[in-house]
Order: C-alpha cells, then sequence, then structure tokens
C-alpha cells in the first residue's frame, strides 16, 4: 500500500467512525475498515448503545476468510486487555491479517502501546499516526475523558451580526437558518449530553432532543443546571423525561423542605436531580459517569461560565446574517473576541449562515 492509500483509506475509517458518534459512551467510538487487494472487504464501527462489540470484531466478521493477509486501518489502536469482551489486538491476530494501521494510539492506561506491541510480536506489520490529527478531531471527546479525567465540551453559540444570542424576555430567537439548525441536530445526534442554564430552560422552553428524522432515538442525555430545582413539572424536558433521559443539576447544600419536595416531584416524574453546581463539578461528575462529550448549548451565563473555568475545549460558532438590536442579549463570546487559547481549525457555510470551528490549544490534536 502507498502512503497515499493508507491515508485515503484511513479516512473511509474516521467516516465511518462518525455511524454511532455519541451513542458508545463510555466507550470511543472507533472505525475499522480491511482491505485486500485494493478493495474494502470489511468494515465496523463501535456498536450501539452499548459499545460492544468494538470495530475491529465487527469489520473480521463481515470480512470473512477475505482478512487473512489483509490490512486493517483503525481509528485507535486495539484494545489489549480482558474486559467485557476479548482484546481486539487478539481478534486480529487470529484473523491472519498481514498489516495493521492505526491512527491514534490509546491513552487508556490498559492499552497505551500494549495493543501495538501484541500485534508486532505475533509478526504483524504495523503502522501508527496515520490522519491522526482527524481521527483525534473524531475522537477528542473519548480523548478528553482519558487525559483530563472529565467530559469534552463543545460550546455551542448562534450569534446575529450585531453580537446577540437573543432578546431579553422574548424567548426563542431563530438566528440562523434551517441548514445551520439542521446541522446543530447533527451535532447533538454525535454528543453523549447536552447542557443548558435554568434561565433558558425557562425563558424557551426547549426539548433539546434530535429533530431529524430517522436520526430522533439518537437524542442525547439532557442536563439543567438548576440549583434551586425551578424547573417546572410542566416543562417540555420534564414531561419527555421517561422517553429521552433529564439530568437536573442542583444545589449541594440546600436541604429545606420546599427544595427537598421539588427534587421529590422531579424524581417522580423520572428526572435525575444530582448535586453539581459549578462547570468544574459537573464535567468531572459527568466524566465519572462516562459521558465522553457534551455540548453546552445555552444561555449566555452559563456559557460565560465555563468560558471562564477553561473548561471548554471546542467552540461551534455560527453567525447569521440578521440583526436583534435594541433588547438583545449579548453572546459571551463572538469571532473577534476569541481568545489566544483557541485556534480556529475550519470553518463552513450553511445556506446564508456561516460556522467557525475553535479547538483549544492544550487540546487534544496532534500539534496543538
Amino acid at each position: 500500500m502507498s502512503a497515499e492509500d493508507d491515508r485515503r483509506y484511513m479516512a473511509e475509517a474516521i467516516r465511518f467512525s462518525r455511524t454511532n458518534a455519541g451513542m458508545t459512551s463510555s466507550n470511543p467510538c472507533v472505525g475499522c475498515v480491511i482491505v485486500r487487494d485494493g478493495e474494502i472487504v470489511g468494515r465496523g464501527v463501535t456498536a450501539a448503545p452499548t459499545g460492544r462489540p468494538h470495530a475491529e470484531p465487527q469489520a473480521l466478521a463481515d470480512a470473512g476468510d477475505k482478512a487473512r493477509g489483509a490490512t486493517a486501518y483503525v481509528t485507535l489502536e486495539p484494545c489489549s486487555h480482558f474486559g467485557k469482551t476479548p482484546p481486539c489486538a487478539n481478534a486480529l491476530i487470529e484473523a491472519g491479517v498481514a498489516r495493521v494501521v492505526v491512527a491514534l494510539t490509546d491513552p487508556d492506561p490498559r492499552v497505551a502501546g500494549r495493543g501495538l506491541s501484541m500485534l508486532a510480536d505475533a509478526g504483524i506489520a504495523v503502522e501508527s499516526g496515520v490522519l491522526a490529527k482527524e481521527a483525534a478531531y473524531q475522537l477528542a471527546p473519548y480523548l478528553t475523558r482519558q487525559t483530563k479525567k472529565r467530559s469534552h465540551v463543545t460550546l455551542k453559540l448562534a450569534v446575529s451580526a450585531d453580537g446577540m444570542i437573543g432578546v431579553k424576555g422574548g424567548g426563542q430567537v431563530a438566528i440562523t437558518g434551517l441548514q445551520a439548525r439542521a446541522e446543530v441536530h447533527t451535532l447533538r445526534a454525535e454528543s453523549d449530553a447536552i447542557l443548558v442554564g435554568i434561565g433558558t430552560a425557562l425563558a424557551d422552553d426547549p426539548e433539546l432532543t434530535v429533530r431529524l428524522p430517522g436520526m430522533e432515538h439518537r437524542s442525547p442525555l439532557r442536563i439543567v443546571l438548576d440549583r434551586d430545582l425551578r424547573l417546572p413539572l410542566t416543562s417540555k424536558l420534564v414531561q419527555t423525561a421517561r422517553t429521552v433521559p433529564v439530568m437536573v443539576m442542583g444545589s449541594k447544600t440546600d436541604k429545606s423542605p420546599e427544595f427537598l419536595a421539588r427534587r421529590e416531584a422531579l424524581a417522580a416524574a423520572g428526572v435525575e436531580v444530582v448535586e453539581a453546581e459549578t462547570p468544574l463539578e459537573v464535567v468531572t461528575l459527568l466524566g465519572e459517569r462516562g459521558i465522553n462529550g457534551l455540548i453546552v448549548e445555552g444561555g449566555a451565563q452559563v456559557a460565560g461560565a465555563f468560558l471562564k473555568a477553561g473548561l471548554v475545549d471546542r467552540i461551534q460558532l455560527y453567525e447569521g446574517p440578521g440583526v436583534i438590536g435594541d433588547g438583545g442579549i449579548a453572546s459571551p463570546l463572538t469571532r473577534s473576541h476569541i481568545g489566544e487559547d483557541f485556534i480556529l481549525v475550519r470553518e463552513a457555510d450553511f445556506g446564508p449562515d456561516h460556522r467557525f470551528d475553535y479547538e483549544r490549544k492544550d487540546g487534544c490534536l496532534p500539534g496543538s
């Protein structure tokens, strides 16, 4: 295989890994393709919703006997330890593949190079680092949870031409068009959880679900930062809590009868109530629960708090062409005020709207 072929097939593995993104926590969503004689003979992706089986055994099963003597392209180093499933490195060895190309080594201390060593010791040619940056972008939520012991945070903001994210007392305001909003629903579908503050929950009464045809089942865990447990039992979030999970993060100290009664009522409606108040407490708790990727979607105060705490790993900033004017709610962040901690990694148009993607410099992307 040429270096160009390796990049092409790894790109296919990365593309295929998006299939179940956001649905495999606490496992990473890995893609694997098996190539023999210039033809893809097997594909696999980490299974949803349990994260098992892993990508490699599924790709090997898809390839069947054609896996022998073939090359396997995997977005993350094959696991080398016995957990709830046997090691993927063993599966590749037993299938008789001749070569394994990996984008990234796994920072999980149970793996961390051991998978590659097992393959090499078995006489399999091994190469790593192919399209590492591209794979790391896709696997950033998992890599962050492994290396920083917390969930990866994507801050999503839609900002008007005059730097506003909404109207005071006006509820939801359409800043972007249909194409951009569809892309936001794709982001939700590929994430484990989505978070808003109680102010947004009260003002907008959002559902925070995925509403793309055929993808409704991929709605993430919905979280509300609600210190005093003010989320109404009549809200869309509470009313749908038994269909799509809802978590409310409330006070760690309030033990008043009123607070406890609200907590009991929310729990009876199917809402999980946990104690967490600061952004660090939130992402640490979620990381401990195996939540890889978290979207912070509203509002200005919550977004500002995560930015101030230095816990935003990725920013997706949508700019709409409209002007809100007087009475607008100023965005906690605009493109002209992106700090030096972030670098622009990509941008795209969605109809009349434009999206800018930023990554934290000390994040998980190679070379960052």
